[in-house]
């Protein structure tokens, strides 16, 4: 039975399993991602988030860890996008993953090196645009995703997106056991992508006091969306800082977004000036307003004293609803193994069922 888990995804990415861990930025590190594909999913190492300089260090780290293909995220409004594309390109990254940007000429760039190139959309509108773009695999994460997230739940945006484009598609947003790869899997697409499930494993970077904030939540309504971190709708975990932010007048939320910006960018090497280029450069892709540029500087403050630092109550815990499902911790291997005997167990029953006469 574990022949029919192999689909199309497998193909395209090299894994035995179509299961992919989403590269959630400092918590996606070379362990977890090589844990991941070592288990027989397909791990996404946070690029995104990777100091200037590292890049190359990361990657060869990764890939002592493990013989598999493995992809890598990024957004072009990171001030070392091109070293991580070059990184990708030198050493033979299987797959890319991003949201804004890149557009079609880096694209191509990518293809042509035989990267596959990967978006995660939130969006029927956003999916078909990053298919004219040349995206090879669109996954799409529904509203009860965590981080950055739309307001249209998996069971609506994954349909939509299936019926609106001509590539393979990836349900992403609410999966975390078999069942949920089944259901996928029925709807027309050809795996899944999770991220809390994989941050809640005993691969994590995550510092256990953090992740027993996770544990603890059992209520999927507090594991929710604000606005009050950088204007952007995004989905955390109900915390003591989540209620300061929402409760401060957008100027003193601005003065904050400035003194954490300063900090940011000496810590990235950034003076005035390429602090300066770089808010223009988000400000012209057209989809940031002013407010939400400028603010965009507390989310990896607050995230990396929430996931890093493992303080759970004056810093961020990005998550999806799904970890209210989440009762214990597991490897990467055992998830795997789990989730795929769930998925063939229920995909099993479907197909003894009768057909109605």
């Amino acid at each position: 039975m574990t022949a029919e888990l192999h689909t199309l995804l497998c193909d395209r990415l090299g894994c035995r399993y179509p299961i992919v861990q989403t590269a959630m930025g400092w918590v996606a590190d070379a362990r977890l991602t090589a844990a991941t594909c070592n288990a027989g999913g397909f791990g996404f190492y946070a690029g995104a988030t990777t100091e200037p300089g590292e890049v190359e260090k990361e990657l060869l780290a990764i890939k002592a860890l493990t013989d598999r293909p493995f992809g890598v995220n990024f957004h072009m409004f990171q001030p070392n996008a091109e070293e991580v594309i070059a990184g990708v390109i030198k050493h033979g990254v299987r797959a890319v993953s991003y949201g804004r940007g890149p557009d079609a000429k880096v694209i191509r760039r990518l293809k042509d090196a035989g990267v596959v190139c990967m978006p995660t959309v939130g969006a029927v509108k956003h999916a078909v645009k990053a298919v004219e773009l040349g995206a090879d695999i669109v996954t799409v994460q529904g509203g009860e995703g965590g981080g950055h997230t739309g307001a249209v739940p998996t069971t609506i945006l994954l349909p939509q997106v299936l019926d609106a484009v001509k590539v393979p598609v990836v349900a992403a947003g609410g999966m975390f056991d078999g069942r949920g790869l089944a259901a996928a899997l029925a709807y027309g697409a050809v795996g899944i992508a999770m991220g809390t499930r994989f941050l809640m494993t005993t691969d994590s970077p995550v510092p256990r006091s953090a992740l027993d904030r996770y544990l603890a939540t059992k209520d999927p309504t507090v594991i929710r969306v604000t606005t009050a971190v950088d204007g952007l709708p995004q989905r955390f975990i109900e915390n003591d800082e989540i209620r300061r932010l929402e409760g401060m007048s957008m100027p003193a939320r601005l003065a904050m977004s400035i003194a954490y910006a300063r900090r940011w960018g000496r810590q990235s090497g950034l003076g005035a000036l390429d602090m300066a280029k770089l808010a223009v450069k988000v400000l012209s892709n057209g989809d940031t307003t002013f407010a939400q540029t400028v603010m965009a500087p507390n989310l990896p403050t607050l995230v990396q004293r929430g996931v890093v630092s493992g303080d759970p109550d004056h810093g961020l815990l990005p998550g999806g609803q799904a970890a209210a499902m989440i009762d214990r911790l597991e490897s990467c291997e055992d998830l795997v193994s789990r989730i795929v005997r769930e998925a063939v167990g229920r995909l099993s029953a479907v197909s003894s069922l009768a057909p109605v006469a």
